[in-house]
């Protein structure tokens, strides 16, 4: 290629930006030597200081003598930016596009119409001034960087086979099983360094990164993809890389959530132990590893590790300082995946409480499951929105679930006046949020790849099944506040708290016998269904207790109506037929009742999706509690009445 006409700076220039930019390097040196606060300081200054080195330089036509120096000082300009920024800027790296114009320039050729990447490879094949090899190696690992948190993984394939090539004139074999990127990131040499050229960050340092850094981010990247075996080699490999402990601990963490979803919880244990060893503020792994043991069945340790992750966070401490050595370019910049967000997210305290108190309830630990509801309570009471995540990955239930997972711990814990306050906020607050009449259209049944044109019945179904979970949460409310009645003696409050829940469901009618509610909002039709049935049965049994037996009866027959076949249903009717002496249809029942097979229709208690936890202490409290009793006189009648085979 022809060199451009053109005369080179005066030496003595040359010589002054030289010394410039080795002054520069140094101070970096020394603040570095100073721990990671001085750096993060210096760096800052030095961003600027390097920027402005480079301006004056690009202000003259780019000429060979200098290109060296002026492609050093872009590199370590460029390493201040990435190192002084949050996340990778794509369009910051427009600096080494300039770069390799300037070095086109220089030899008598531009390239501004090409792509970045035809930009590099008209570059690496076409420039072979020996001078330029080093700076221009440097600045397509610095390019690598670039588009490896852009997750161009194949642009830093083909980046590296060129420069490979460069040397070597082939393609850099890759063994069977091992992965493309790294192999070739693995064969790239790097150019000795020139003594007179100084580096902020050498590039052998920037190879490192950039090994660990592809390592994991495909690692992530083949988790997310359901490929564990792969995904589990690349994270190990990872981990063997260069990188600050806290990534380190990160790197740990996924092996961790890796090894669990491959089914082999005692490795995961191992992995998110080693992660914390590594690094004790990375609370993610905490929480994994008490969800770990709550999949071993662990529950002791489990609510041991979430109030150690609770006492963690409300100390909110400060952030470690890590005691690897301070890099501009470093592997948290370069590996940003949505896995990788989920799996290290920080929960909020309110989530951890939250996660507290319900596994205390559902393991049947009431008194400590109301302890950590209260608490939670306090906190949306006292209005800390900040302690309150509201997306998508957060733990936390919608917020009226939460007042009745309460009320239910409170009623388990006799707490029954409480309950019926907390009911009351849920009721309160869901007053105006629901139509006076709720119907659901076949034409509002979302379809699974919705069309442009369906954006409108699209906000239609998410406004009903809004106004369906307000519905069911006051009903819900209502429901809780007749059992907690009962439990106090009070039968005819239970009464009307009972023909309350059932009066707000009016407010949806519900599919008839032998109708089965389909689409989007099965789940939600669902829970009112059984919603519907426990208030019924409620208001059957406190029927029975005021010797109301007609008016038990047609709640009960209501309530098989809801749900055909339901077993505690049944027994309650059977039970109210006895009682009014009409033993022989109480008969007939009884033995249509045992001869249906257990989820024959799939209505029968304990079958299809599991319900809310706030509606299961209602189910245990509706239980028929005679059925012993009931059957041995059943029993009785039929033996005696039925005719003798001889007669």
């Amino acid at each position: 290629m022809k060199r451009q006409r053109g005369a080179a700076p005066e030496p003595g220039c040359l010589r002054a930006w030289a010394a410039e930019s080795e002054a520069l390097s140094g101070r970096w040196r020394a603040a570095r030597s100073a721990g990671p606060r001085g750096a993060e300081a210096a760096a800052r200054q030095q961003r600027g200081a390097f920027g402005e080195l480079l301006l004056r330089m690009r202000g003259l036509p780019a000429a060979l003598p200098t290109l060296p120096l002026e492609l050093t000082v872009l590199y370590n300009s460029l390493l201040f930016v990435l190192g002084t920024s949050d996340h990778v800027i794509e369009g910051e790296a427009e600096g080494i596009r300039q770069g390799l114009l300037r070095v086109l320039e220089a030899c008598g050729s531009s390239g501004q119409d090409l792509s970045t990447e035809e930009l590099w490879q008209k570059v690496l094949q076409e420039v072979t001034d020996e001078t330029l090899r080093a700076p221009l190696h440097r600045l397509g690992a610095l390019q690598a960087a670039w588009w490896l948190a852009a997750s161009r993984l194949r642009s830093v394939a083909g980046l590296f086979q060129l420069l490979s090539s460069a040397e070597d004139l082939g393609r850099v074999p890759c063994s069977v099983g091992e992965n493309e990127l790294l192999a070739l990131l693995k064969a790239w040499k790097v150019p000795a360094e020139v003594a007179s050229m100084s580096l902020v960050q050498s590039a052998e340092d920037l190879k490192e990164t950039l090994c660990t850094a592809a390592a994991f981010l495909q690692g992530l990247q083949e988790m997310e993809a359901g490929n564990l075996p792969a995904a589990l080699s690349l994270l190990q490999e990872a981990a063997g890389g260069l990188c600050s402990k806290r990534v380190l601990a990160q790197i740990y963490t996924c092996l961790g959530c890796c090894a669990r979803q491959m089914g082999k919880p005692q490795t995961a244990l191992q992995h998110l132990k080693r992660a914390l060893q590594v690094d004790f503020q990375c609370l993610p792994a905490l929480y994994h590893v008490a969800a770990v043991y709550q999949e071993l069945g662990e529950t002791d340790v489990e609510l041991q590790a979430l109030g150690l992750l609770y006492e963690a966070l409300e100390k909110k401490p400060p952030s470690a300082a890590s005691s690897s050595p301070y890099f501009l370019i470093r592997t948290e910049l370069l590996v940003h995946t949505p896995i990788h967000t989920s799996l290290l997210r920080h929960r909020q305290p309110s989530e951890v409480k939250y996660l507290l108190a319900q596994r205390c309830l559902q393991e049947g630990r009431v008194a400590d499951a109301v302890e950590h509801y209260l608490d939670f309570l306090a906190v949306l009471q006292e209005g800390l929105q900040q302690q309150v995540p509201l997306d998508g990955g957060s733990a936390l239930p919608r917020i009226p679930e939460a007042f009745l997972e309460a009320a239910s711990a409170l009623q388990q814990d006799g707490r029954h006046r409480d309950a019926i306050t907390v009911c009351e906020e849920v009721i309160s607050r869901t007053n105006d949020l629901i139509p006076r009449m709720l119907q659901v259209e076949e034409g509002l049944e979302q379809p699974e790849s919705p069309s442009p044109g369906t954006g409108l019945a699209g906000g239609l179904l998410s406004r009903k099944k809004e106004s369906l979970h307000c519905l069911t949460w006051r009903a819900a409310a209502y429901l809780h506040q007749g059992w907690a009645w009962v439990k106090l003696g009070e039968n005819k409050e239970a009464v009307t708290q009972f023909s309350r829940c059932l009066s707000e469901l009016l407010r949806f009618p519900l599919c008839g016998p032998g109708a089965e509610p389909t689409g989007n909002l099965l789940a939600e039709v669902e829970v009112l269904q059984k919603i519907r049935l426990l208030s019924l049965i409620g208001r059957g049994t406190q029927f029975l207790e005021l010797g109301k037996h007609k008016e038990a009866l047609l709640d009960f027959h209501y309530g098989l109506q809801v749900l055909p076949g339901d077993p505690t249903a049944a027994s309650y009717l059977v039970q109210a037929l006895w009682k009014l002496n009409r033993k022989q249809e109480a008969a007939a029942q009884w033995q249509k009742h045992l001869a249906r097979p257990t989820g024959e229709d799939g209505q029968q208690e304990g079958q299809g999706r599991p319900f809310p936890l706030y509606l299961v202490s209602c189910v245990q409290q509706a239980a028929f509690p005679q059925r012993e009793s009931l059957a041995g006189s059943i029993q009785d009648y039929m033996g005696t009445t039925s005719p003798h085979p001889c007669s």
